[in-house]
């Protein structure tokens, strides 16, 4: 659930940050992409350590 959740989070902050600097379409969709693999990427380690931690 908290990979879903920060993948959403993070697609929204690109989405956001590309906006801001004046991005296109494609380099909105690009910043969205990669914001939302990070994103999930932490919240994957997020979830291995509370699983660990429970």
């Amino acid at each position: 659930m908290i990979v879903i959740l920060g993948a959403l989070v993070g697609a929204l902050l690109g989405y956001w940050q590309a906006f801001r600097s004046g991005g296109n379409g494609l380099d909105r969709a690009q910043y969205s992409a990669v914001y939302a693999i990070i994103f999930a990427i932490i919240g994957m380690f997020a979830t291995l350590a509370v699983d660990r931690l429970i």
